[in-house]
């Protein structure tokens, strides 16, 4: 009997109805919905109906901090079976929508969670929002998902009559640069974050997209043809692919990929298979980065290896015309509406160092999250794991180990081995998908080991830091399937090399070792 009043006592009791949360207090908050919903389906304000939910209370409104603010929110706080734990959500692009698939598979895990649209209804990829509401661009950049976090805590303490034990963060691309930003701007929201290919240095990031168009610009015949990527990916994976004693279109480690676009130069007509003297310049531009009129790299490139797959450079880079690609609609939406105010702006006419300068003059303080000093996150006891995908054709995975360098210099690198790791994953696309394991427990991705989040969560509630994580690969980047491939992940600098025998689809048999 004693066994069984302890079990009972350690179950979180509700201490108030939902729906009494519709008259709770919030700063600058309005709420509109504060209701039970049902075990099954659920149907969010928009997306497609979700199945297999627990019960749960789902609160919902609208924060205004300013007078131009219009943050909306939501918190889902399981009607039983919670796991005592928060877990917020984050957005990609220029947000302007809840992740609601994120909250649901949040909840079905157990914890409490809460996401919001950042301050704006919109497609990922629009800033128009943000023309003359500098508050819509601070909302958008540090404001709101810090003050979605505190109602959330406020709500949770109402509903369970207490707060959570533990507070985590998961999120990618501008989630990872939000991860940072509060890190570095709120370092109590959260216990334990995972920041996934993190747009931290957004002036720079979007800036150095200019650089591609500055190269057509000068010679129009320098646009590639995605047509031409599978030439080009296989004279870069007949460079280094096997580098790493591993045949399996895979580069490991493609910062040590010495590929020479000028392999690819023309010796007779052009076609398919090679590059005319333009586009081996183009090439050679989106590997080396964004430089300054004085020739100076300000930003990294994207990495050899990365140029095939639906969400390679086809969709990123290149497009099906120039200026077609999927980062084109970011450079000019940001420049257009939130930088220079200017509808009419032109990538192909731009100037890359006026660019960058009125940018970082005007918006650096509310997009960027580059601040190395996370003393007060540390203080906190927070755990930071970053991850960035070595074939990510959106965001240069040089970028995070910038970042990162930059915490070991600013405050050592035995402070910053206490509570920061980097996971650089081989084969993996933006935040997710690619020719490798990537199913690294990111956005609760299934994995043969709990993957990184579950390295955070032991790293947080047992001090346990983390070594290698296992990354995997099921058939048909199907979970229900059955595994086709595991690589360890070493903690960064460190490597996975291949031993010399057994199945190379194993990671069993690599070994984490200095590069």
């Amino acid at each position: 009997m004693r066994t069984l009043t302890l079990l009972f006592l350690a179950i979180p009791a509700i201490a108030a109805d939902c729906e009494s949360l519709s008259s709770a207090k919030l700063p600058d908050t309005t709420i509109a919905v504060a209701k039970n919903v049902a075990a099954g389906s659920f149907t969010p304000p928009y997306g497609n109906p979700i199945g297999d939910l627990p019960a749960f209370c789902r609160v919902a409104g609208v924060i205004r901090p300013t007078k131009d603010s219009d943050i909306r929110f939501e918190v889902w706080l399981p009607a039983s079976g919670w796991n005592e734990k928060y877990l917020g959500v984050g957005n990609g692009g220029f947000a302007g929508a809840i992740g609601f698939d994120q909250l649901a598979g949040n909840l079905k895990r157990g914890y409490a969670t809460a996401g919001t649209d950042t301050g704006h209804e919109a497609d990922n990829v629009d800033a128009s929002w943000a023309y003359k509401h500098p508050e819509k661009v601070n909302d958008f950049g540090w404001r709101a998902l810090h003050v979605t976090t505190e109602n959330a805590k406020r709500l949770m303490q109402m509903y369970y009559s207490q707060s959570a034990k533990h507070t985590y963060f998961d999120s990618c691309s501008d989630g990872g640069r939000e991860a940072l930003m509060e890190a570095q701007r709120f370092p109590e929201d959260f216990d334990g974050i995972l920041a996934g290919a993190p747009a931290n240095y957004w002036t720079k990031l979007v800036a150095s997209g200019t650089a591609n168009f500055k190269v057509m610009r000068d010679d129009p015949a320098a646009y590639i043809s995605a047509m031409k990527l599978p030439a080009i990916s296989k004279a870069v994976l007949e460079a280094c692919d096997a580098q790493d004693g591993v045949k399996d279109g895979i580069i490991n480690d493609p910062s040590q990929c010495k590929f020479d676009p000028g392999v690819l130069l023309c010796k007779g007509e052009d076609s398919l298979s090679c590059l005319t003297a333009p586009q081996v310049k183009f090439l050679k531009t989106i590997y080396a980065g964004a430089s300054n009129a004085k020739g100076e790299n300000v930003f990294p490139g994207r990495t050899p290896g990365a140029e095939l797959g639906p969400g390679g450079w086809s969709a990123w880079i290149l497009g099906n015309a120039p200026g077609a690609g999927l980062g084109t609609g970011f450079y000019e939406n940001y420049f257009r509406y939130m930088v220079f105010e200017d509808p009419a702006w032109n990538p192909f006419t731009a100037n890359f160092d006026a660019a960058l300068h009125t940018a970082e003059e005007k918006t650096a303080r509310a997009l960027n999250a580059t601040d190395p000093d996370l003393h007060r996150f540390e203080a906190h006891g927070g755990k930071l794991i970053l991850y960035h995908g070595w074939n990510d054709p959106a965001i240069p995975p040089q970028n995070t180990i910038n970042y990162f360098n930059s915490v070991k210099e600013k405050m050592g690198a035995a402070e910053a081995e206490r509570f920061v790791r980097v996971y650089m994953v081989p084969g993996m696309q933006h935040c997710l998908g690619g020719p490798g394991p990537t199913n690294i427990g990111q956005f609760g991705t299934k994995t043969v080991d709990g993957g990184v989040f579950g390295a955070l969560e032991q790293w947080v509630e047992k001090g346990t830091a983390p070594a290698e994580v296992v990354a995997t690969k099921y058939t048909g980047d199907n979970p229900s399937k059955p595994v086709q491939m595991t690589r360890p992940l070493c903690p960064y600098p460190q490597v996975a090399k291949y031993k010399g025998n057994g199945d190379a689809n194993d990671h069993h048999n690599f070994v984490c070792s200095a590069n």
